[in-house]
């Protein structure tokens, strides 16, 4: 069922998995893999992570037609040395060969108790947490470093032209009971929320980008250039610039995922360009443990979980408000939006329509 307001449609979870799942069907994907691909862009939702999720649609298929990016793909393992795995997702759907990746990450760890995998050249994997849980789910601490090649947007601490990608980071821990999922791109805002808010979503925060002039400015304009509702948004439209997260911290931390996730791995960073690359593609460092080879799950639980809950007995700096843990605004919204249908801004949900079309 879908009901509307004055802003957003609120679609159930069920009829847009249904939706995604049929126009990646319609593009070529086989049944496990629309499937797959549909339940971790809604999952992204569900989470409250917009930005990667179904607003991603009518990008992915363009990417398809385009032959940027190709269904249907299996890793190639470059390289196994035991506890390390250097792996190619040959241009394949970033969900598909991802969970490849992570899969044989987390077997391999279950078995041997850690194993470091590279990743490269993978279309865009999507929301990272994702990962993170996988990870969680089989008892395994995990870290996920990620660049995308080809898509400079984030200027540097103290620049103005775009270096960066927006890099995403992730964390895993598998507390039982009260698992912590980290999992933020290490820009002000993940490329994603600006596409949502140029939909008619969220607006962005006013200094999330950066002007040619230097001026700070929440306009998705300065990284679109002018465009109509009805058309993709292009990143090469613009001259501005997403700004790094925390200064000089997050502008530090992304330079690391961009030699972790691309140079490591054996996959192009952001940039410089070559003219050459047709399309964007995301690179992986993943770091995966397991505490009962370390010999100290028992320990480990005990104290992670007295300390994070001493954390969280922090008193409210705003009454009303309790502390909160990494995870634990995603699994409120999860739990909101499971009942009450996910909201899509209009101009997301024409979009996904459009591309059904």
């Amino acid at each position: 069922m879908v009901t509307s307001n004055t802003a957003v449609h609120i679609v159930s979870v069920d009829e847009l998995r249904a939706t995604v799942r049929s126009i990646f069907l319609a593009s070529g994907c086989a049944d496990d893999e629309a499937t797959l691909i549909a339940t971790q862009l809604v999952d992204a939702n569900l989470a409250g992570h917009d930005s990667h999720g179904v607003v991603r649609v009518p990008q992915y298929v363009d990417w398809l037609r385009s032959g940027f990016v190709h269904a249907g793909r299996s890793i190639e393992v470059v390289s196994d040395g035991g506890a390390f795995l250097v792996l190619d997702g040959g241009l394949g759907l970033g969900q598909t060969v991802a969970t490849q990746a992570v899969d044989l990450g987390i077997d391999r760890a279950r078995r041997t108790g850690s194993c470091v995998v590279a990743l490269r050249n993978a279309g865009h994997i999507g929301r990272v947490g994702w990962f993170a849980e996988s990870a969680i789910r089989a008892g395994l601490v995990s870290v996920h470093f990620v660049n995308v090649a080809g898509s400079p947007l984030v200027a540097p601490f103290g620049g103005l032209d775009r270096r960066y990608s927006t890099a995403p980071f992730a964390a895993g821990v598998p507390l039982p009971g009260r698992p912590v999922v980290l999992d933020f791109a290490t820009s002000y805002v993940a490329e994603g929320k600006v596409q949502v808010a140029s939909y008619g979503g969220k607006p962005l925060p006013g200094d999330a980008l950066i002007g040619q002039d230097g001026t700070p400015t929440g306009d998705p304009r300065v990284l679109y250039g002018d465009y109509r509702d009805d058309e993709l948004r292009l990143t090469s439209g613009g001259t501005g610039a997403i700004r790094a997260f925390g200064e000089h911290k997050g502008s530090g931390l992304a330079l690391m995922c961009e030699l972790l996730a691309g140079a490591l791995t054996g996959g192009p960073c952001a940039g410089p360009l070559d003219g050459e690359r047709r399309g964007i593609s995301n690179g992986m460092l993943s770091i995966y443990l397991s505490p009962e080879h370390l010999g100290t799950r028992a320990e480990f639980e005990r104290i992670g979980l007295d300390y994070l809950d001493w954390v969280l007995s922090a008193r409210p700096a705003r009454p009303g408000e309790p502390v909160l843990a990494p995870g634990d605004p995603e699994g409120a919204v999860r739990a909101r939006r499971l009942a009450e249908g996910i909201p899509l801004p209009i101009g997301t949900w024409e979009a996904i329509r459009r591309t059904a079309c």
